[in-house]
């Protein structure tokens, strides 16, 4: 009986070790996502600062062409 009690414990170790390496595993990817998620909103924030710039310069460019007529 005290055999079956030690394999038991030695199961449940064995599943709580695993447990936390899947688990460590997931933290990680889901790190590396939300590491990727900032990139692409830093890239999203630049593109739209960008497209600001150019209808303002294209605004100007254009007020420019009217005051050379």
């Amino acid at each position: 009986m005290t055999q079956l009690s030690v394999e038991f414990w030695i199961q449940i170790i064995i599943y709580a070790v695993s447990f936390g390496v899947v688990f460590g595993q997931f933290q990680a990817k889901i790190k590396y996502l939300e590491q990727k998620l900032d990139k692409h909103n830093n890239v999203i924030e630049r593109l739209y600062k960008l497209e600001e710039s150019t209808k303002s310069a294209h605004s100007r460019i254009d007020e420019l062409k009217e005051d050379c007529r």
